[in-house]
């Protein structure tokens, strides 16, 4: 199965610093009437704040040790049976209530805090990579496990080995503050967020489609990711779009086998098949309105024929179709199936564009949710918050996030003083997590969850 490519914002920090840059200069010529003062903290969340900073600082070296072991002990989408019997054990004995097996291997718990309020989720993805890891760390990874009918090394490259401690950690945190709580929290930890082989279904739709979010309803969802495009400390965010719709697509081409020397007596399958390429790059350039948002239409593979004089039967091509907008998206797939049929007609011959079921929606950070709680993520502590531009990654946290109002952000993972543009990236061997960033993410998990159930108890 082809590896999702993940958001890497160092490839946009240019953009980011620019816009800070410039809104620092702004703020510098407004006249000091103009200044904003920080949004107070809400009053049932400000008592808990000491007691928040004092118990997530306590849990930070369980956090590390459990990312440890379980970076050491990667399993493959639909296979995290070891990490969910781990996490299932913690939050048992936090006193949380337990569901196992949800999607195969994924867990649900919940845990009503002492007050009434809302119900704030927390999703946190558990799944590997079929990478071979190339990190030099006493506990590296070294498992291997079957995927796809083929043997591969397995490793945590894109973090979600981190986004399990830190939601263990916050699950801690959370309950040791249980009778001070305004509200009900439910832990989602989801299995096969990197797609399954042969476009099975899995990960956040199946947890959605076996109850996750009922009994009870989210109010809110929040979400992260660690990156390395980002330095430990920084918190990414931005309102709207944040990551892309992630979709896999097939084209198969028919034409009529013929000698090389005469190609009038068949159908070219590969001259067909080269002017539907060109002509699904004129839907992107010609056909959707570039203003409204940015989309990427990419074909990655073309394969046709066994022999340099023989025009075969067929041709088949694959890629992946990438935008911000659902509508926009739909627009392509119909456009795509149209221009592979018509030029293929113009030329006497077939074609059929199939896309996989397994496609990703866009990430989408509800606006008025961004809003409310970026003032939280500017409190926390050791953290700084920023913009950062969308990136062209793909999240099945998406579809949490159109059953509930959600908030995705992104963990810098890379230490300070190194240069996050030349980190290595997520899915790559030699991807490296600051452990000290662990420690940022539950303190952002918690501020989100305590402020937000704070806030709407009180409305």
């Amino acid at each position: 199965m082809p590896r999702r490519e993940f958001l890497r914002p160092s490839a946009f920090l240019p953009v980011v610093l620019a816009v800070c840059a410039m809104g620092a200069h702004a703020q510098a010529q407004a006249p000091a009437s103009a200044a904003v003062a920080p949004a107070p903290a809400p009053a049932l969340a400000a008592p808990l704040y000491p007691q928040m900073a004092e118990r997530t600082k306590a849990v930070e070296q369980k956090v590390i040790a459990w990312r440890r072991d379980i970076h050491q002990h990667p399993e493959l989408g639909n296979q995290e049976k070891r990490t969910a019997a781990l996490v299932a054990a913690h939050l048992k004995a936090l006193g949380y209530e337990v569901r196992e097996g949800v999607a195969v291997t994924g867990v649900v718990a919940t845990l009503k805090g002492g007050k009434p309020g809302p119900v704030v989720a927390l999703r946190a993805d558990m799944d590997a990579l079929p990478v071979k890891e190339q990190v030099d760390l006493p506990f590296a990874s070294k498992a291997r496990a079957t995927w796809a009918g083929k043997e591969v090394d397995v490793m945590h490259a894109c973090g979600h080995d981190g986004h399990v401690a830190i939601l263990m950690g916050v699950a801690e945190v959370l309950a040791g503050m249980k009778d001070q709580l305004p509200g009900t929290v439910k832990l989602l930890f989801q299995p096969a967020e990197e797609k399954l082989p042969n476009a099975e279904i899995g990960g956040a739709r199946r947890m959605l489609a076996e109850g996750a979010f009922d009994s009870p309803k989210p109010d809110v969802v929040f979400g992260l990711h660690l990156v390395s495009g980002l330095n430990t400390g920084e918190i990414g965010y931005k309102p709207g779009p944040i990551t892309a719709s992630s979709d896999t697509f097939k084209v198969s081409v028919k034409g009529r086998q013929t000698h090389g020397s005469q190609p009038w007596s068949g159908v070219d399958p590969i001259v067909i098949g080269s002017q539907i390429v060109l002509g699904f790059q004129t839907i992107a350039s010609r056909q959707v309105n570039v203003t409204k948002e940015p989309s990427v239409l990419s074909v990655g593979t073309f394969q046709a024929g066994t022999r340099y004089n023989i025009i075969p039967d067929n041709a088949e091509m694959s890629g992946t179709l990438r935008t911000y907008d659902d509508e926009m998206r739909k627009f392509y797939i119909k456009r795509m199936g149209e221009t592979a049929e018509h030029i293929a007609q113009s030329g006497g011959g077939e074609a059929h564009v199939h896309f996989e079921a397994d496609g990703y929606a866009p990430t989408i950070n509800d606006a008025k949710l961004t809003a409310q709680m970026t003032p939280s993520l500017e409190r926390v502590p050791g953290g700084k918050a920023m913009i950062i531009p969308k990136g062209t990654g793909g999240e099945d946290f998406s579809f949490f996030a159109q059953k509930a109002p959600g908030l995705f952000v992104m963990i810098g993972a890379t230490p300070v003083g190194k240069d996050a543009s030349k980190a290595e990236p997520n899915h790559s061997p030699r991807f490296f997590v600051d452990e000290a960033s662990l420690l940022v993410g539950v303190r952002a998990l918690t501020q989100l969850s305590v402020d937000y159930m704070a806030m709407a108890a009180k409305n």
